[in-house]
């Protein structure tokens, strides 16, 4: 059973505490289709279980830390908007769904947002799982890009996530090279472009390639992510990423002559 499904069972009075708590509260009462959920169980003692937990606090801190970097050049632009609506539509939420990660947005946009706290609390309810907190920078890598443009602005915001969340600014940087050559290729993947979102280098042999390939899918397994905490609807944009893996090996196999 998911996060969500427990609060629309009423469980809502659980949750997480601290500032995804308290900024789910607002974005649920707000938004919320009357008569869904038992809201008088805000104070209850209602758990969810460790899983329903971290996906909670994904959610949460996914859509709130999205609209801080749409909001960190200065403005929001009708591109970031709109990228954060096509997330939303991408995991293929509900409606009621789509407006609580709406509502989360906006709240990230605000001057008060607390972004330090927001961070710490989701590295901790992670457990500091290093595979969710690469899922979590790679969407809002996407989410910077919605422009067409990192600026500088945008990527000193990424590098300060993720030092916050622990995670290696030298893999983050692979990260953003990685996306942009997704995003380069469109329907043609050169293959420069496939070693770069393997990050692998050219002169590995084809059996550390091929580490380096397994390594990956490992690390955006849909089910394994799930299974540390991804939220269930976010199960699509990972099983996209291990296309894009699976499609830039299979065409460093063919250019290498590989089995």
């Amino acid at each position: 059973m998911s996060w969500w499904t427990t609060v629309l069972g009423g469980a809502f009075g659980f949750i997480l505490g601290g500032p995804l708590g308290a900024m789910l509260g607002v974005a649920f009462a707000g938004n919320l289709s009357k008569g869904k959920s038992n809201f008088g169980g805000f104070g209850q003692a209602h758990h969810l279980g460790d899983q329903q937990r971290v996906q909670a606090a994904f959610f949460s801190s996914l859509f709130s830390v999205m609209g801080y970097i749409a909001k960190v050049d200065g403005k929001v632009s009708k591109s970031e908007i709109l990228l954060a609506q096509q997330v939303m539509q991408h995991m293929q939420l509900a409606d009621d769904m789509q407006k609580v990660a709406k509502e989360l947005f906006n709240q990230g946009k605000q001057d008060s947002f607390n972004l330090d706290e927001v961070l710490e609390q989701f590295r901790l309810e992670s457990h500091r799982r290093t595979h969710l907190v690469r899922m979590f920078l790679e969407i809002q890598i996407q989410a910077a890009y919605a422009d067409g443009v990192l600026d500088d602005k945008e990527h000193d915001a990424l590098k300060y996530i993720a030092q916050k969340l622990h995670f290696s600014l030298h893999e983050l940087e692979n990260l953003i090279q990685q996306f942009a050559a997704t995003s380069h290729h469109a329907n043609k993947l050169t293959i420069d472009d496939a070693y770069v979102i393997l990050g692998a280098d050219k002169d590995l042999t084809d059996k550390e390639l091929k580490r380096v390939y397994r390594r990956l899918l490992a690390q955006h397994h849909p089910d394994k992510l799930v299974a540390k905490g991804l939220p269930e609807e976010m199960m699509t944009i990972a099983k996209e990423k291990t296309q894009e893996i699976i499609q830039a090996y299979e065409l460093i196999k063919k250019q290498r002559g590989m089995r």
